[in-house]
């Protein structure tokens, strides 16, 4: 990409995260985005499809770090299976503070994310991770039973609800504008909140 190009690139990249954050994405103004950047409106074309690709851009490399972070998690856990004893499954759960401090390393993403995306396919991401952790924990579940570790049951409508309410509690520190030392406070506070829960939940 020629040095012009790139230098526009980053001004656009600027205006947009300025004008998502103010505004949010339905309502960001293209125009207002191109004088920011100090080229005109067609010019953004010349580097995004639409308004969603800009948002998508700045948001997307986020979410893909938070996965590679969940999918870590997910590893050290299955790691595990066979080497623990039923009473200390969860035992060192920290999961909720590396979520947040992750999260908190991005904070700017992740409040375009869980505060300014109404109108895109994110504004359903609190749902979509809710699903992957179910989905990851029911798996889970499912391994340490074969390993000979008594689980209880549970209800899947329940179990869906109580997931997306534990994942809706750790987006509150954003949205509640926590500061970083706030939000990994809470995150150990949440840690201690729903451990025994889940523990009781499950029968371990």
């Amino acid at each position: 990409m020629p040095r012009d190009k790139t230098q526009s690139h980053e001004r656009i990249i600027e205006a947009a995260k300025k004008e998502f954050m103010e505004y949010g994405f339905t309502d960001a103004s293209l125009r207002r985005i191109a004088a920011e950047a100090g080229i005109q409106v067609g010019g953004l074309y010349k580097h995004f499809g639409s308004k969603e690709e800009m948002f998508a851009s700045l948001v997307d490399p986020a979410i893909e770090g938070l996965m590679k972070c969940f999918h870590e998690i997910e590893d050290d856990y299955f790691d595990e299976i066979g080497k623990v004893a039923a009473e200390s499954i969860w035992e060192d759960q920290t999961e909720t503070v590396r979520f947040m401090g992750y999260i908190y390393d991005h904070f700017d993403e992740f409040r375009l994310i869980v505060c300014r995306s109404q109108g895109t396919k994110y504004e359903n991401f609190t749902h979509d991770i809710a699903k992957q952790e179910e989905e990851v924990t029911i798996r889970y579940m499912n391994a340490l039973k074969k390993s000979g570790i008594a689980v209880n049951d549970v209800d899947e409508k329940e179990f869906h609800l109580l997931v997306t309410a534990s994942v809706e509690a750790i987006l509150q520190a954003v949205i509640h504008d926590f500061t970083k030392d706030e939000a990994m406070h809470y995150a150990r506070t949440l840690e201690k909140f729903y451990l025994p829960a889940w523990k009781a939940l499950f029968g371990l």
